[in-house]
């Protein structure tokens, strides 16, 4: 599943929890991870990706 399909899918799920007035801390970090591998020219890469992010920033 592509980085840039999953970032669409957690807007999705972020914008709705703001609208409701629910915090969803970890859903946004993962969004950050997920953001962090697009600027690492990952958009089409899979959910794998996360390690490749792990190693590059941490």
């Amino acid at each position: 599943f592509a980085v840039d399909w999953m970032r669409k899918d957690l807007k999705i799920c972020l914008d709705a929890a703001g609208e409701n007035g629910a915090s969803l801390p970890v859903t946004a970090l993962v969004d950050q991870f997920y953001n962090d591998v697009q600027k690492l020219g990952g958009g089409r890469w899979d959910t794998s990706s996360l390690i490749k992010r792990l190693r590059c920033f941490d």
